[in-house]
């Protein structure tokens, strides 16, 4: 089975998605699965996981309607409040969906930068693994430390890193990176998606090989097992589209061997998200 693990569908509301902003135009509009799933045929991949970009509970609806419309939408990644006071009660009421997966929280956005240490929080974490939902980590470079952290005091809990914690790759930065990065792919119970780069080079102008020194710290770091393939779609498309991530992806990994490009186009996805 070939995955895409990461991927988005909206219904454009300037007000409620002001993170799209003039200078990404190209997505100030709706983006549904009948959008999506031609590219997905085009690439030969069976399905995909829905990712939040809203954090709702409405958001969590919207994302499980879509998918039990369309076959090939495997999972969903929605959003909880980790910190409500009733956060046992929710996660036993979306435990009854076979396709919602885990959560996320937005965390690279949150001013307090270590939020997810504070103990509201890990009491949120804490009560995602007795349900088996993992959680995405969707943070800045300077958040990794932190994250190091939370998944050292859940080891049974399934992390997914996504965006390869958004590295700036626009200015080649790769130090203060690598460090922190390296250290959090030494826990077993992350794994990491590569998703996300192309929104995080110059989005006109990149190469490929603008690409290939962070791609073989993450292969590197997190093994064959724990990388995933996502899209980003349709955020990608400010900064190429589709074609051009499957592409840029798909020309590195050519000399892996079989069951390895097996494993990062899908086996991987389905074992994380359970699909």
């Amino acid at each position: 089975m070939k995955i895409d693990a990461h991927q988005h569908f909206w219904q454009y509301d300037p007000v409620r998605d002001a993170w799209i902003d003039n200078h990404m135009a190209a997505i100030q509009r709706d983006f549904m699965p009948t959008d999506l799933e031609p590219l997905l045929a085009l690439h030969g991949l069976d399905g995909c996981v829905a990712v939040q970009s809203d954090q709702s509970e409405a958001e969590n609806e919207f994302q499980l309607t879509n998918a039990a419309q369309h076959n090939f939408i495997k999972g969903v990644v929605g959003w909880v409040d980790l910190q409500a006071a009733n956060i046992e009660e929710r996660l036993a009421y979306y435990s009854q969906f076979e396709k919602l997966k885990g959560f996320r929280h937005v965390l690279q956005g949150e001013p307090n930068r270590a939020l997810m240490l504070t103990p509201t929080f890990r009491r949120g974490i804490a009560a995602l693994q007795p349900h088996g939902f993992t959680y995405d980590l969707l943070i800045f470079p300077d958040q990794l430390g932190y994250a190091q952290e939370l998944v050292a005091a859940f080891p049974n809990q399934a992390f997914v890193l996504d965006h390869i914690a958004k590295p700036n790759i626009r200015a080649k930065a790769l130090e203060a990176w690598e460090k922190n990065f390296r250290a959090l792919a030494a826990h077993e119970n992350v794994c990491c998606k590569v998703s996300g780069m192309v929104t995080e080079a110059d989005w006109q102008n990149w190469q490929p090989q603008d690409f290939r020194p962070y791609l073989d710290i993450v292969f590197e770091a997190y093994g064959p097992a724990r990388v995933l393939f996502g899209s980003d779609w349709p955020v990608c498309a400010v900064a190429g589209g589709y074609d051009a991530v499957v592409g840029l992806v798909q020309q590195y990994v050519a000399s892996f061997s079989e069951q390895e490009q097996a494993l990062f186009w899908g086996e991987n996805a389905a074992s994380w998200y359970r699909l």
